[in-house]
């Protein structure tokens, strides 16, 4: 069973889904790059791994978190060429988790790596500090930031109303940009892991909606018969 949302389930967001689909999403990812790559690049899935804190009542709890992400690397060199990383709920809601987040990213930068930023969490603060003036409203984006321009970005966006956008993978310079269809690997990852048989759309997801798409949520949600 797919989805009933044009682009990003927002049902996911929350624990327990969310881990289980940004592994899916990152091993699909993977294997849509892998064949474009061909010889002269491979990629490689790793994790940064760090620890969040759950204050309840008068304790407080630790979590563990391990996020994975991709890694493109020259097959000549092995040099990093591009960090494509996917924000979690913790990155935009716990100062660990963002401080994590953002010391891979500026360690790629640093490093002169592409970095691509795919960010499907309505929760939360932002992770990237650039100005919106003059841009679209918008739920979810992929941020492409080149290593010859790391002060410019490639902003791909979409509502919770709108198919995921797809966007232009950099790799070295001297290499053609990677289309990625990112409503395509979004599917892939939503089927494999079987969420359409586990999420009860009986109730409204736990993130901020505005009044608007919370109308629509409740009407999309009818017309697939999963609401009364």
């Amino acid at each position: 069973m797919a989805s009933p949302f044009p682009g990003m389930d927002p049902y996911l967001e929350v624990s327990p889904f969310w881990t289980e689909l940004q592994q899916q999403f990152v091993a699909a990812l993977y294997q849509g790059l892998a064949p474009a790559l061909a010889d002269r690049y491979r990629a490689k899935v790793t994790s940064r791994k760090y620890a969040t804190e759950l204050v309840l009542f008068t304790s407080i709890r630790k979590e563990e978190q391990a996020e994975p992400y991709i890694e493109v690397r020259s097959r000549a060199d092995q040099k990093l060429v591009t960090l494509i990383d996917m924000v979690s709920p913790a990155n935009k809601t716990s100062l660990a988790g963002r401080d994590a987040y953002l010391a891979i990213r500026r360690d790629a930068l640093r490093h002169g790596a592409n970095a691509v930023e795919i960010d499907l969490i309505l929760d939360g603060q932002p992770t990237l500090d650039y100005s919106r003036d003059g841009l679209p409203e918008w739920d979810y984006a992929v941020t492409v930031t080149r290593h010859t321009s790391p002060d410019r970005h490639e902003i791909y966006t979409s509502t919770l109303q709108k198919p995921l956008p797809r966007f232009r993978l950099p790799l070295g310079p001297d290499s053609r940009d990677v289309l990625v269809d990112l409503q395509a690997t979004f599917a892939k990852a939503f089927e494999a892991a079987r969420f359409g048989l586990r999420i009860d759309y009986g109730h409204d997801p736990a993130v901020p909606l505005d009044d608007e798409d919370r109308v629509w949520l409740r009407d999309l949600l009818k017309r697939h018969k999963l609401r009364t």
